[in-house]
């Protein structure tokens, strides 16, 4: 392309496409199956999508867990994306993102990548070992995305974790601190920046108070305007301000009526408060000019339900830019021809609303610049490596050696004692009989091969899976147990972390006997006590739920993370569960700290 083309000023239809994301997770070239039905997962971009991105200038691009399958493989994908982006007018290169927070939500297959043990795992080390682990996470997930040929991040997640029933949020978040999220979650922006991949803070203005998730509702945050300042908005204010601000900030589906109690008729017909991803209010008058930031901005994905239950796409994607927000993320999907037909109809209708005065056409310019500058501030077009060799530096950096030491040094780090940990190894090594009381099966066996890792020997484990529960079996179980070990995770798995909207059906599906894990859990665990079995809790997530259980056992402790990162069948390992067992054999001791408050005053 000529530098005469480049220097030209990009039209509106150039700087709109700049300023959409789009999600490529499923598509079904034939054309046949419904769109809400397609499951074919984009592991190769087709010519029609290829064609799509450099038609209409696509800004960028999220990938999911279902559009990767190994390095060879993404690493060609992300390359024809780019390649795609070249034919456009602009030649504008793709931001490439991907939800890679580590923890809860890692989009890179476990047994290719490091996944870490999510941010409250990082938090409660905190108190021992300041940054360093979030500085160290941060380093290894952005290396292994670079290497990949992804470019945006979509971490870390500044949320102040204040409701213990935040569905959403939860061991997503440092803690309940604002100063210490603040700290460890401007590391961790600092840390991708300087490995190259961009850092988007997420949910602005805070997701840590809901008690209903986004997706699949409009959460509506209830504190008073000093409340949200200093604890809500906070961390984004903190990490702006030391100078190391991200490259993106995620806005969130909330109201939040102390910022902005302006009001919206939904499609519906039903007047709301404005969410706060199209509030003028918090995305212009207070992030840009009261806050400073001057990075780009994008929204949350806007299928999610806190937006498409009350928007149709075009209006969505309209209110958002009227708002001052950079990027549309996730405006429709695009999983056969008829969608890409519905997308060519969208842009008309964003350029129409421009050039009728219903969007500012200065702050679209504005806005395509800001984009332009953060693409150029990362070089994002160099792609100078050939696949082979790019393939062959993936190979050696993804789940590499050194990077599995960090990510089992921060699990040994974050566990941490809650009731008593000191006494488990004697009651581990005085039972001959022990029964696993796990949330599944596969747990039981990540657990009882950790333990025997760690040389704990000429036991006889039983496992009681409370997902495939059968009362008379547990009964005769216990009956011959002399030590019980009993795990919880709460709460239960939401649409993020498994990939989004599409799969809300498949969770609900099972919500019923999810739902009874604990009641059932609590019963065995009372009988335990009942017949003076000795009992080890542990909290496998969040570690509010140590108020529950903990009181029917001698021993409590918190591991914030159950990820199990090698499932062949036959052997059943992770991170959290090596530590976890380290810890219950006496091999290191518990020095986590609780980010988060947890009534103990029933687990003592």
């Amino acid at each position: 392309m000529s530098a005469t083309a480049h220097a030209k000023a990009p039209t509106l239809a150039e700087q709109l496409g700049q300023k959409l994301m789009l999600d490529f997770r499923y598509y079904c070239e034939d054309n046949a199956q419904e769109s809400e039905k397609c499951r074919t997962p984009m592991t190769s971009l087709p010519p029609a999508l290829a064609n799509l991105v450099a038609k209409h200038n696509i800004g960028g691009v999220i990938l999911f867990a279902e559009n990767i399958e190994n390095t060879q493989q993404v690493v060609t994908l992300n390359q024809q994306l780019q390649d795609a982006a070249k034919l456009s007018s602009l030649g504008a290169p793709l931001f490439i993102s991907v939800d890679q927070e580590g923890g809860r939500v890692a989009r890179i297959p476990r047994d290719i990548g490091t996944a870490m043990t999510g941010n409250m795992s990082i938090g409660a080390t905190y108190a021992e070992h300041g940054t360093h682990y979030a500085t160290a996470a941060a380093q290894v997930l952005a290396k292994e995305l670079k290497v990949l040929g992804f470019n945006v991040n979509y971490a870390p997640t500044v949320d102040v974790n204040m409701n213990p029933e935040n569905p959403v949020i939860n061991v997503r978040s440092f803690g309940e601190d604002p100063k210490l999220v603040a700290e460890l979650g401007g590391a961790q922006v600092e840390a991708m920046q300087n490995h190259q991949v961009i850092a988007a803070l997420k949910h602005f203005p805070g997701h840590g108070d809901t008690s209903v998730d986004s997706h699949t509702g409009l959460p509506k945050v209830e504190h008073d305007k000093a409340q949200v300042m200093s604890q809500d908005i906070a961390p984004f204010k903190a990490i702006i301000d030391e100078g190391h601000a991200p490259g993106m900030i995620m806005t969130a589906h909330i109201q939040y009526p102390a910022l902005d109690d302006s009001t919206f008729v939904s499609k519906d017909g039903k007047t709301m408060v404005k969410p706060a991803t199209m509030s003028r209010a918090i995305m212009t008058d207070l992030l840009r000019d009261e806050l400073g930031y001057d990075g780009v901005t994008i929204t949350d994905a806007l299928d999610m339900a806190g937006i498409s239950h009350f928007f149709t796409p075009k209006d969505a994607v309209i209110n958002t830019f009227k708002a001052g927000v950079d990027i549309a993320l996730m405006p429709i999907p695009i999983r056969n021809d008829e969608e890409i037909a519905q997308f060519d109809t969208l842009m008309q209708e964003l350029v129409a609303a421009v050039e009728n005065g219903e969007l500012n056409k200065q702050e679209i310019s504005q806005s395509s610049a800001r984009i332009k500058a953060l693409k150029a501030r990362y070089n994002l077009g160099d792609q100078s490596s050939s696949i082979d060799k790019q393939v062959s530096q993936a190979n050696a950096v993804l789940g590499s050696k050194a990077h599995r030491v960090i990510e089992a040094q921060i699990a040994e780090a974050a566990i941490t004692d809650i009731k008593n940990t000191q006494l488990a190894p004697k009651l581990v090594a005085d039972a001959q009989h022990i029964t696993l009381i796990m949330p599944d099966t596969r747990k039981c066996m990540a657990l009882q091969q950790a333990l025997e890792a760690t040389g704990v020997k000429d036991k006889t484990f039983h496992c009681v899976s409370l997902q495939g529960f059968d009362p008379e079996q547990t009964q005769e179980t216990l009956s011959k147990t002399d030590l019980v070990i009993a795990a919880n995770a709460s709460p239960a798995q939401s649409a993020v972390e498994i990939g989004g909207m599409d799969d809300v059906e498949a969770l609900e599906a099972f919500s019923l006997s999810r739902s009874e894990q604990p009641k059932a859990l609590e019963a065995l665990m009372a009988q335990a006590q009942a017949h003076k079995v000795k009992t080890i809790f542990v909290s496998l997530r969040a570690p509010y739920d140590v108020a529950q259980f903990g009181q029917y056992a001698q021993v409590a402790l918190a591991t914030y993370a159950y990820n199990i990162d090698v499932d062949n069948g036959q052997t059943v390992k992770g991170p959290a569960f090596s530590a976890l067992a380290k810890v219950l054999a006496g091999k290191i001791s518990a020095k986590g700290s609780l980010p988060v408050t947890v009534n103990q005053a029933d687990s003592e």
